[in-house]
């Protein structure tokens, strides 16, 4: 090439060939995924995955909110249990996905079986702005209502002036305030996690996509600082959306990605330094139906992961996978949630609503008294519950040793 361009000609092509070799390293295609399902039929090879002969988990189902006529759209559910009382807040709209005059609302039940009439826990917006859940979180025994707050449609774009809010539960007068401004230009995944330090970690996605950690909270509900995971546009094939992360027991911390961009797959990246600086994102071998997902350790060791993970099925089907090192999940099975009854304004639906046709999504999940009740929203028109027993986990470990022995 020295015998075609003089030296100064020549520096700036090496620059841009090191360049496109430091994006590619983290392409989605070219490099071998990363391991994060191995199952002991199909070990690494999801595309041999017997998805019709999936072990399926049982267990109880039940309606936390149902269809309205007058608020037609229901999605972003989230739990707690808080002061003997379980709590499930979510986005609740006029007509369709965050557009203007959504608000955020919530119900409770003493047993997560009967719930409550539903209330807003943000009234309505000022004109032309909406709101949309980001999550329960109990901080120094206060209940609190995350919140993201925007004007126009959806919360991505241009000029969104778009902020995290907190929002309290106030028990002498029964109703939830205004408590304060977290973060401008943010919008949580799921409520913030503690750290050893005894800062708090949430993950952040700006108006434009681009991801970042918040690290804080510990002095107050607005000391935070920020910390660059991937912009969108960083990684050539990949699109981030609503991550995830958790703690490895030798401290780091390993997080999850949805992928707009087409791939089907999740995305991996893991920080070293408690969040400060993070890996390239890279593509992994779970298989993903660019939906949202979630995942938190249960009492007896296991790690769950919920999500809609068969992408020729869409979101009609919702899965659970397990983890013994809280890096490869290696049994998984369908949850076989039934259709809800056929009553009230459901009634007209309900052909939409059937198990098998209905979509099942974001689905959000907290473990009491040896069960584990997941929310989720059936065709982002209804909020739903399903309770299963950690014994039915049980039963999907051995059921899936026994499988991979043969």
């Amino acid at each position: 090439m020295s015998r075609f361009l003089p030296g100064h000609c020549l520096f700036p092509f090496l620059l841009l060939a090191a360049f496109i070799g430091i994006l590619n390293s983290g392409r989605s295609c070219g490099a071998e995924p990363v391991t994060v399902l191995n199952l002991p039929e199909s070990e690494t090879a999801v595309e041999k995955i017997a998805w019709d002969r999936l072990p399926v988990l049982s267990g109880t189902h039940h309606v936390v909110c149902p269809y309205s006529d007058a608020l037609k759209f229901q999605l972003h559910n989230y739990l707690i249990h808080h002061a003997g009382r379980f709590w499930c807040a979510w986005s609740n709209g006029p007509v369709v996905e965050d557009v203007p005059g959504q608000e955020v609302w919530f119900a409770t039940s003493p047993d997560g079986r009967v719930w409550s009439a539903p209330q807003s826990v943000t009234g309505a917006p000022r004109e032309g702005r909406a709101y949309i859940a980001r999550g329960l979180w109990v901080r120094d025994g206060e209940l609190l209502a995350l919140v993201a707050h925007f004007k126009g449609k959806g919360a991505f774009g241009v000029d969104k002036d778009l902020r995290l809010e907190a929002w309290v539960w106030d028990e002498a007068s029964n109703r939830w305030t205004f408590k304060v401004k977290l973060y401008d230009d943010a919008i949580n995944n799921f409520a913030p996690q503690p750290l050893p330090s005894g800062d708090w970690i949430v993950t952040r996605r700006d108006s434009r996509f681009n991801v970042s950690v918040l690290i804080g909270g510990r002095q107050s509900l607005t000391d935070w600082q920020m910390f660059p995971v991937t912009q969108r546009g960083a990684v050539p094939g990949f699109s981030p959306d609503e991550p995830i992360l958790w703690p490895l027991e030798d401290g780091s911390l390993f997080a999850l990605y949805r992928d707009n961009g087409g791939s089907q797959r999740l995305f991996h990246s893991i920080s070293t330094d408690t969040g400060r600086t993070w890996t390239t994102p890279v593509l992994t071998n779970y298989p993903n139906a660019t939906s949202k997902l979630f995942s938190l350790k249960t009492s007896r060791g296991d790690r769950v992961l919920i999500s809609n993970a068969h992408p020729p099925a869409g979101r009609r089907e919702l899965h659970l996978a397990l983890s013994d090192d809280d890096r490869t999940f290696n049994r998984l099975a369908r949850l076989d949630i039934p259709a809800p009854p056929q009553t009230g304004n459901v009634k007209a639906l309900w052909p939409k609503f059937r198990q098998g046709v209905a979509s099942l999504q974001y689905p959000h999940a907290i473990e009491h008294d040896g069960k584990l009740l997941i929310a989720f929203s059936r065709n982002k028109a209804q909020t739903e519950l399903f309770i299963v027993p950690l014994a039915e986990l049980e039963t999907l470990r051995a059921r899936e040793t026994s499988r991979g022995q043969k």
